[in-house]
């Protein structure tokens, strides 16, 4: 049998860069399809509806949770995301890894689903770091920054739960994905890794 589909989840804090690495794992061709996350916030400049996320209204969310669409959805600084079922379903049908990005609490919800899912924890190499990063990703006030920042000392102990931890440094995310690939390669070599179940 060749590699095993997988089911990924990479988390992290607001900030540890999980959307440069996902980003950055996709346009370097590895067989994963990203699930696109729907979300209720409005768009960052430079990103794009359908490609970064599925940008919705709180009514049509509200939907998508009524209808059990959502693999599994929080409600995360104010506005919700959530990661539609069908896309993910689709694509492990199809024989195609899924990676999919998630704070912290969602990767439970998607543990209780699919245990065998494979979770990695983005980290930033330390909390300075991160107040910087947060400060100059733009859009986000003085107060917004302080939350997501006592958000992140909640979070960084969880760490411990996950599969692999992968620190993105400053300074450039190539090692942080140069890491990630390799445990997305060597986890689909691995024949006693269970098939997901989604």
């Amino acid at each position: 049998m060749g590699p095993r589909t997988l089911l990924i989840i990479v988390s992290g804090p607001s900030g540890a860069g999980k959307d440069s690495i996902v980003k950055a794992l996709i346009q370097r061709g590895l067989p994963l399809r990203m699930a696109i996350t729907a979300t209720t916030r409005s768009p960052r400049p430079g990103e794009q509806d359908g490609v970064d996320y599925h940008f919705v209204s709180p009514e049509e969310f509200g939907r998508m949770v009524a209808d059990d669409q959502l693999l599994e959805w929080a409600e995360v600084y104010g506005n919700r995301y959530g990661v539609p079922r069908a896309q993910v379903r689709e694509a492990l049908e199809q024989g195609e890894s899924v990676i999919v990005r998630t704070d912290v609490q969602g990767v439970e919800n998607i543990r209780r689903i699919d245990p065998t899912a494979l979770t990695i924890f983005v980290a930033p190499p330390s909390m300075e770091s991160l107040e910087k990063r947060l400060t100059a990703r733009g859009g986000i006030d003085e107060a917004g920054v302080r939350r997501r920042l006592e958000e992140a000392r909640s979070e960084m102990p969880l760490a411990d739960g996950f599969d692999f931890t992968v620190v993105n440094d400053d300074g450039g995310v190539e090692a942080a994905v140069d890491r990630t690939a390799e445990i997305i390669e060597s986890e689909s070599r691995r024949t006693d890794r269970p098939w997901p179940v989604v």
